[in-house]
């Protein structure tokens, strides 16, 4: 089975693996990684509802954390993906840990989750503030972006924020990634949310009984491991921590190799472990 279309990408064999973006993204934001993970997996890159290609987000869903889970749960489910493993990043990442407390994650990757504050400390507010600006910014810039994104020093500038390293990336894909952006109908919808600080961090983490890796970019500007990392590793039971080193906020793009390896061999053990030593997670010394 293999589809390829804005709402989906899907194609390999084996293993179930679900890729997730983040908040006005789509599934392309896991391009570097694609080729090599099919190889290895059925991949299941959805673009998220109410994402630029995605399913729409129905009217009356509550724009929640939980209610973002529920439309991902009924795509999972139309396309025959009970258990997979999943990885998610921003965003993603705090969709990947909503399905594992639902028994719906055989593994998780989080890449720079989301979520992680706790509410009533600012953070919410603060990005809420941030994706304001942005979208303000790309909006003014849109009639120009093809041109300003053949410029190696102005991607650089674009993407500083979620990459150290955004000259490295093709035209193309940045303006792809610009032009996804403003297309995200609940975009507005969201940093109300955010605003009012409702709905948008994950709850319950001790109901996570699959293995979990918190996989932290060491340079990530819109959620500083500092502020956003400590309470997933406290709450998250036998939680695997590491450092991706030399990385932005989405860090496929920065070091694909890592990254690749960083999630084969998560996966990898934790099937290992399962096969060979009927254990039910991998090593915590992982």
């Amino acid at each position: 089975m293999a589809e390829i279309s804005p709402a989906l990408y899907r194609a390999g064999s084996g293993e179930q693996l679900v890729l997730l973006h983040g908040f006005t993204g789509t599934w392309r934001h896991f391009k570097p990684l694609l080729g090599d993970l099919a190889a290895r997996y059925d991949v299941i890159a959805p673009t998220l509802s109410g994402h630029a290609g995605g399913p729409a987000f129905p009217p009356g869903t509550p724009l929640t954390l939980a209610g973002a889970a529920d439309l991902l749960e009924a795509q999972l489910d139309e396309l025959g993906v009970r258990e997979p493993h999943v990885v998610g990043n921003s965003m993603g990442g705090a969709l990947a840990l909503e399905l594992a407390k639902r028994g719906r994650a055989r593994s998780v990757v989080a890449l720079a989750p989301g979520g992680g504050w706790n509410t009533g400390d600012g953070e919410a507010q603060r990005l809420a503030r941030y994706f304001t600006r942005q979208m303000r910014l790309t909006r003014s810039l849109e009639r120009r972006i093809v041109t300003l994104m053949r410029q190696p020093n102005v991607r650089h500038g674009a993407l500083r924020d979620i990459m150290r390293h955004g000259e490295l990336v093709a035209p193309w894909d940045a303006i792809d990634m610009t032009r996804s952006a403003l297309r995200c109908s609940i975009a507005d919808d969201v940093i109300a949310a955010l605003t009012a600080d409702s709905g948008v961090t994950v709850h319950d983490l001790d109901r996570i009984s699959c293995p979990v890796l918190l996989a932290t970019p060491e340079h990530d500007r819109i959620l500083p491991p500092a502020l956003h990392a400590p309470r997933f590793r406290r709450e998250i039971p036998a939680v695997h921590a590491r450092v991706l080193l030399g990385c932005g906020h989405v860090p496929m793009w920065d070091n694909t190799p890592l990254v690749l390896n960083t999630i084969v061999d998560f996966v990898e053990r934790g099937e290992s472990a399962r096969s060979y030593a009927g254990l039910g997670a991998p090593s915590p010394s992982l």
